[in-house]
């Protein structure tokens, strides 16, 4: 499956941003020299893939970079060019004074190109600490959307900026995955704050409840700067543009889209589905939320549009939904609309 991934994106890289896998080969080299002076176990983990899967190690690191590459650095131009797609993910957090059983949820549709889905799966480590993750991803990353024993958890929505192409980052799924690494809210926080960036990237992480109730926090994180959202009246919603006053160009501004009403959507149901449930939602009132199909088929619950380029394509591969206290992951494969319930798993049990 990684060496298919590895494939696949070579071809992507190829044909939507004229990089060739001898210039792949040039930026790998450049996110794993990142990667081991700011996170050598993970630098250790990647060489050990790439050895194991008998890949060139700078290709694996590409792939780890793969948004970096594809969307605002070199490869796409100038900083703050628009990127080929239109955005991907609308990601949730609710407080469990808001939630059914009163626990923290987190969830997110990942939205992304359908012919990538071969190659996800739910990847479920434990190092030599006892730590384990369970991170839904594509082979030969170490993260996307995921949550750890500890019961820190993270989705992720793709951002803009004019500050994307900066040199010098540690690649997107490499700060994921550092987010995953932690054992509780403030050292997630430090680990994503701290590394630097080339791209910007939005991560919704929430933490379960130790003393006292969970927490759920929204960082937007640009090359150089920073800013944070917190839950209003139990809930928090991001999609692919700002909402911080960061002191940044928010390049939707130059290709528009459903990001622009998504996350303000999103609230509005999930908020609707509280006041009917007196005050609460469960897990199946955030599904049904996350199907909803206003501004079909580029929606909360997206389709393939066929009037895209074909390298444009995305739809809703994955639906992820995460209980923090129960340290428990569901999984619903293409748009949710058509997955059902989708399967519940408590990988650290």
């Amino acid at each position: 499956m990684i060496r298919a991934n590895v494939e696949a994106y070579l071809e992507r890289f190829s044909a939507g941003v004229g990089l060739d896998r001898a210039a792949v080969t040039v930026q790998g080299a450049v996110y794993r020299a990142t990667t081991l002076a700011h996170f050598p176990r993970l630098a250790a983990t990647l060489d050990a893939v790439a050895e194991a899967a008998g890949v060139e190690v700078e290709l694996i690191y590409a792939i780890n970079a793969r948004s970096e590459l594809l969307y605002g650095t070199v490869a796409c131009g100038a900083p703050g060019d628009p990127p080929a797609g239109e955005g991907e993910c609308t990601s949730l957090g609710v407080l469990g004074s808001h939630t059914v059983n009163g626990h923290t949820i987190i969830g997110q549709n990942w939205d992304w190109h359908p012919e990538q889905r071969p190659y996800t799966l739910l990847l479920i480590t434990r190092d030599e600490r006892g730590h384990e993750i369970a991170a839904l991803t594509e082979a030969g990353m170490l993260a996307k959307a995921g949550l750890n024993s500890r019961g820190v958890g993270v989705c992720v929505n793709l951002l803009g900026s004019d500050r994307d192409g900066r040199p010098g980052g540690v690649p997107y799924h490499v700060l994921l995955r550092s987010v995953l690494e932690a054992d509780s809210l403030s050292w997630s926080l430090r680990n994503a704050i701290r590394s630097p960036r080339s791209a910007s990237i939005n991560l919704m992480i929430g933490a379960a409840a130790q003393d006292g109730p969970g927490e759920v926090i929204d960082l937007e994180l640009v090359p150089g700067d920073s800013a944070w959202l917190h839950p209003q009246d139990g809930l928090l919603v991001h999609a692919n543009h700002f909402e911080a006053p960061l002191p940044i160009y928010d390049t939707i501004k130059d290709w528009g889209g459903s990001s622009l009403f998504r996350s303000a959507r999103m609230r509005r149901l999930l908020a609707d589905r509280i006041a009917e449930g007196k005050g609460r939602i469960d897990g199946p009132g955030i599904v049904e939320a996350l199907c909803d199909h206003q501004s079909a088929p580029i929606s909360i619950c997206r389709h393939v549009d066929e009037r895209d380029a074909v390298l444009d394509r995305s739809e809703t591969i994955w639906t992820v939904v995460m209980d923090l206290e129960d340290r428990s992951i569901q999984l619903i494969a293409g748009p949710p609309c058509t997955g059902g319930e989708g399967q519940t798993f408590r990988p650290f049990s």
